[in-house]
Parts: C-alpha cells; structure tokens; sequence
C-alpha cells in the first residue's frame, strides 16, 4: 500500500517513491539469481539451509553455525564454529534437495560440485526465466499501485490534467527501465549459465 501524497507539480517526490518502489522487485530478483548456480562454487548455494543443532532444539541457517567459503569454481568448504555440530550440518546437507554429498574430514566438511550436464544448464535456464517473469509482474504491480495513485488523485481534483499526464510518462520510463534493469540482469546470468 502506497503512502504518497501526490502535490501539483511535484515531480521530484513521484519519482524518489517510485524508483524506492521500483529497486524492490529487482534487489529481490538479484538474491535470487544468487540462488541460482552457474557451474561456479558460491556459498549462496547452501547459506540459508536450516540445521538442527544442540540435540534438535535449535533450527537456525547454516551461515550462522560455520563459516562457508568457496576456495575454488567446484568446491564449497564449511568449517563448524562449534565442532559438536559437525554431524548436524552434514545431515542438514544430506536432507537438503541440493543433491550433493558432503565429505565430512572430522573438522571441516566439503562440498564438489560436479560439472553441470547440458540438460541441467537448460532446466536452470528456465528457473532463470520463471524468476525473471515473476520480476516483471512484480515491476507491472508497483506500476499499476501508481497508476491508481495517480487515478485518484486525479478523481479527487488534487493534480491536473496536464500533471496527470506527466506523472504517467514518468511511471511508464520508471517500468521500461526496471524491467531492462531486470532483463539485463537475467541475459547476464543466463550467459553463465550457458558458458561452459
């Protein structure tokens, strides 16, 4: 819900709340494109699993019980802060739907990678696309949000034709643009993907 009050000529406060409104869908759309592997090792890939640790009365993310590293393109190390929760994290690893195997050295588990086949690059193309579609209609919804903003006021009497007609060309530049930001985003990612 929009807490803007549009003022006659003020362009300036249109603009701020729209480009706030805006960076929201796209800084979504970048966490996840994190999520998405590229054939390169990133912690992003595990960061957020959830262990049972202490006995199974504590979930909490990964991140927060070790500390990941990627020292290469195909392996993720995690090294326990506490060493009595080495087994929970190896479990949580096995459980999780990433489909890797942990190596679990006594003091440090491992995560390789292994090279991406074709068809899983082309199934990650089309995550890629999924999230870059959800991009858009969340960019077309804070568009549509000012275009009621808008609307109304103009309803109510509180802007002009002439001003109206301003505030729309300022929010169909503010939609192009977020969605070439997003579009951009996605082309990029999907040339990692499909590099080898």
């Amino acid at each position: 819900m929009l807490h803007l009050v549009l003022i006659e000529n003020d362009q300036k406060s249109f603009k701020t709340a729209l480009d706030a409104e805006m960076a929201k869908p796209i800084k979504h759309f970048e966490g996840e494109l994190l999520k998405i592997r590229t054939g390169r090792a990133h912690t992003s890939l595990i960061e957020d699993i959830m262990v049972s640790c202490y006995g199974g009365t504590t979930m909490m993310p990964l991140k927060q019980v070790a500390s990941l590293a990627a020292p290469d393109a195909r392996l993720i190390t995690i090294q326990p802060w506490d060493a009595g929760t080495i087994g929970d994290i190896e479990r949580a690893l096995n459980s999780s739907d990433l489909g890797l195997r942990p190596a679990n050295d006594g003091g440090m588990i491992k995560l390789v990678l292994p090279e991406m086949s074709s068809s899983r690059r082309q199934e990650l193309v089309k995550v890629l696309q999924k999230k870059l579609e959800e991009c858009r209609v969340e960019i077309r919804n804070v568009r549509k949000d000012f275009q009621n903003l808008i609307r109304d006021a103009k309803k109510d009497k509180k802007i002009s034709e002439d001003f109206n007609n301003r505030l729309a060309d300022v929010l169909q530049k503010g939609t192009d643009s977020s969605i070439e930001m997003a579009e951009k985003l996605g082309a990029k990612k999907e040339h990692e993907i499909t590099s080898f």
